[in-house]
């Protein structure tokens, strides 16, 4: 009698996996903002009509986690027929503007998001560091890449400095960045660009002694600003400290 029991329940377990009630007909997806419709899409749509008992969730969330803006993803077989997805993606920390796009950028420097050329900032990105990225190279970063770790450590160190500390009366800071002159910050109140280079891999590896020569910069620019008013100089060339050139 017991085993009759056991083998009418597997019977219906089986019919209700592989019956026509608990099919997936809907899926759900929420908390994405960079992420495009259309990938989380292309990655459910497998599952229409398929059994949701069978539903890999775990799979589903790896394939999800994949995605450049995603951090977590939970996927949920909800009864009767709809399939749930729960996304975190990554906190924005740099916007990144070549000649072809602006790239929203996560703290290890992987672009996450875009924007249209001269499309407005919204609120939530417009406080973050801005880098203006003249390289000839940078047009062919898209969605999904990783800034140069060098690149990218070196302008989060350059988004950090304080105008006041080079005794700039500016209120913020701008980042270039170029093919010629690597680094620049540039005011726009008084105006004038201040060129900073590039560093190597010895001093980006060593946030400590990055600082220290950025620290060094600053110094040599102050120095520059307590002999010229800061409105009369209009260019200075930092790379080396101790020698700075400048032109009104």
């Amino acid at each position: 009698m017991a085993m009759v029991a056991f083998a009418g329940l597997v019977a219906g377990l089986v019919l209700l996996v592989n019956g026509p009630w608990l099919r997936v007909r809907e899926t759900a997806w929420a908390g994405e903002r960079y992420t495009p419709d259309r990938q989380i899409e292309q990655i459910l749509e497998s599952l229409a009509g398929a059994p949701l008992l069978t539903v890999d969730s775990g799979a589903l969330a790896t394939r999800i986690e994949e995605l450049p803006a995603v951090a977590t993803a939970t996927v949920e077989a909800l009864l009767p027929d709809r399939v749930r997805v729960v996304i975190v993606e990554k906190t924005a920390a740099m916007v990144w503007t070549t000649s072809a796009v602006s790239l929203i950028c996560a703290a290890d420097g992987t672009a996450i998001g875009q924007l249209a050329l001269g499309a407005p900032l919204p609120d939530e990105l417009a406080t973050l560091p801005h880098v203006e990225d003249r390289r000839s190279a940078s047009r062919n970063i898209i969605v999904g890449d990783r800034i140069e770790p060098s690149r990218f450590v070196s302008a989060v160190h350059l988004a950090a400095v304080d105008p006041a500390t080079m005794g700039s009366t500016a209120t913020r800071l701008g980042i270039l960045l170029d093919d010629d002159s690597g680094f620049q910050l540039v005011a726009s109140s008084p105006a004038w660009r201040a060129v900073f280079g590039l560093y190597g891999p010895d001093l980006i590896a060593d946030p400590a002694l990055l600082d220290q020569r950025i620290a060094e910069q600053l110094a040599a620019i102050r120095t520059l600003f307590g002999a010229e008013t800061e409105e009369g100089v209009g260019w200075v060339d930092a790379r080396n400290p101790g020698r700075v050139y400048w032109r009104p």
